[in-house]
């Protein structure tokens, strides 16, 4: 008998326009204050390193995290306890993630622990 699994809830919707292109910058200008973000222009990180193993994307996941949040690696090892070094070869491919390091990074980055998986 197969087990039930729990699924992960949908926090986000995407919403696709048909009508009047005139019309769409206003539409999108007005979903704005409301928490929608226009992805027309972006990639799937997945398909923008087509050339990149997983354990290379996963680690250009955790360099642009934290880019974002404006961190050095030195900063990022001080708030994990992770050493500089780990995070270093982590970001390169070269050493494997996990889920205790995942969760550490998602806190200290803001983000889901999922996307370091």
């Amino acid at each position: 008998m197969q087990a039930h699994t729990k699924k992960r809830p949908i926090d986000t919707i995407e919403v696709k326009f048909i009508g009047p292109i005139i019309n769409m910058a206003r539409a999108i200008e007005a979903l704005k204050p409301m928490g929608f973000v226009d992805t027309s222009d972006s990639v799937p990180w997945r398909e923008a390193y087509p050339e990149c193993t997983e354990k290379q994307l996963i680690g250009k996941v955790l360099a642009g995290a934290r880019h974002r949040e404006g961190m050095t690696q030195i900063q990022l090892a001080e708030k994990t306890g992770i050493p500089q070094r780990h995070l270093s070869e982590m970001e390169h491919g070269k050493r494997t993630i996990g889920k205790k390091n995942a969760k550490l990074f998602a806190k200290a980055l803001n983000t889901d622990y999922r996307v370091f998986l």
